[in-house]
């Protein structure tokens, strides 16, 4: 079994579960996360909010205004705390998805917005995958291996899909460590960057052309963290 097996257990519970878990509980499992991934991870957090209230109180003694510094101090603590929270957060889910097959379909099914995505569309041997994406900038093809072999699967995809929807942008993202691939940890924002070619309407239309298309292959064998959102940190109300 997996070291990080509890790790993904925790996020696909988060994911798929029924009920939404209540604040606190959600926060808990976060701090689990971060706790296995990074057992530095919360002694950080509480630092960093100790040592913004400690600025903010310094500063308002010094100027006469303690009673004022410590209640703002306190404001600015929670806020710089959960900043980190956040971040230290993400960093736990890349670290866990890293080299899992799949890995990449979890990242762009936690995306935020008018996103459709379809996992493995086209898998080889090897288990190297192309997922689907449609959003305002168009259709977009992300595969997930080395690309000496991921080229022609994208290739052959982009010219299948071309048919079906002419004239609309389609781009295609190697997701990966190598030469001229984007890390999975800037996946997301990689895709945010691109401009956007359609409105709302052009988008359903080719969502619902591409609806119709057969996946080429069945699922490889092994885990897919399918369904794993990226674990967002929580706002400030």
């Amino acid at each position: 079994m997996r070291e990080d097996a509890p790790f993904l257990d925790i996020l696909q519970g988060m994911a798929t579960s029924d009920e939404k878990p209540g604040r606190i509980k959600q926060l808990r499992m976060i701090a689990k996360i971060i706790q296995q991934a990074n057992p530095k991870g919360m002694p950080i957090v509480f630092l960093s909010a100790v040592a913004a209230l400690a600025v903010v109180v310094v500063i308002g003694a010094l100027l006469g205004y303690l009673w004022y510094a410590l209640f703002l101090g306190i404001m600015v603590a929670l806020l710089v705390g959960l900043i980190v929270f956040g971040q230290l957060a993400q960093r736990a889910q890349y670290s866990l998805l890293h080299g899992q097959p799949g890995a990449a379909a979890a990242v762009l099914q936690g995306m935020r917005g008018n996103w459709q995505v379809t996992p493995a569309i086209a898998v080889s041997r090897d288990q190297d995958l192309v997922h689907l994406v449609i959003g305002y900038p168009g259709v977009i093809l992300v595969s997930e291996g080395p690309g000496n072999r991921v080229a022609r699967m994208l290739a052959a995809e982009k010219k299948r899909i071309a048919r079906a929807v002419l004239g609309v942008e389609i781009y295609d993202i190697q997701c990966g460590d190598g030469p001229g691939q984007v890390p999975i940890a800037k996946l997301q924002r990689h895709i945010m960057k691109l401009p956007r070619n359609l409105k709302k309407p052009a988008v359903n239309e080719v969502k619902d052309r591409l609806r119709s298309l057969p996946k080429n292959v069945p699922m490889p064998k092994g885990p897919m963290p399918r369904g794993v959102r990226m674990p967002r940190g929580p706002k400030m109300r």
